[in-house]
């Protein structure tokens, strides 16, 4: 089962951050064969607001021993976790984008349903997709939302894929390729 998992830095945790960068990577990087994408995601300043993770675990509960045991999580450097069962549309991983050179113009975007609904099949959006899929309830009965890492002109324009989708809570990141498995 794949996870979508969000770590949001709290404010001022930069040093933090900083202090465990290795012992991240050196984390991140015992997963290497689970994960299928990996990054972090900057607000409009280029400020690091997070850090996203697609890693495909046996379930819910080794999902989020993944989330808690990570180091940045640990020493207190995250506000906040997401982590919500993944739908990859695409069926691929980052590392099978065509344009895995090309790091700059890479946007991160999430949505959220207004009310969850049973899990769809929806036509994929006219875009350049690094990664699409949907958040799922953790038995995959219920849709809770849709993430893109699209290429884009600015945060306005990705925000702009999951607009005409219903959905509520739209945000976009600044994002980047994360490591290499």
């Amino acid at each position: 089962m794949e996870f979508f998992c969000f770590h949001r830095d709290r404010p001022g945790s930069g040093p933090l951050r900083q202090q465990i960068r290795e012992q991240h990577w050196t984390y991140m990087d015992s997963f290497e064969d689970a994960l299928r994408v990996r990054g972090p995601a900057f607000d409009a300043g280029d400020e690091l607001v997070g850090s996203v993770h697609v890693v495909d675990l046996d379930g819910p509960a080794h999902a989020r021993a993944f989330a808690v045991d990570e180091p940045g999580y640990q020493i207190g450097a995250y506000r906040e976790v997401m982590l919500r069962r993944w739908h990859n549309a695409l069926g691929r991983s980052m590392w099978e984008y065509p344009h895995l050179d090309e790091p700059e113009g890479l946007f991160l975007v999430m949505g959220f349903e207004p009310d969850p609904r049973a899990p769809f099949e929806d036509e994929l959006p006219n875009a350049d997709l690094v990664a699409f899929g949907h958040l799922l309830s953790d038995d995959g009965s219920w849709q809770l939302g849709t993430v893109a890492i699209v290429r884009a002109m600015d945060t306005d324009n990705a925000g702009s894929l999951l607009h005409g989708r219903g959905l509520i809570g739209v945000e976009a990141h600044g994002w980047t390729f994360g490591g290499r498995p």
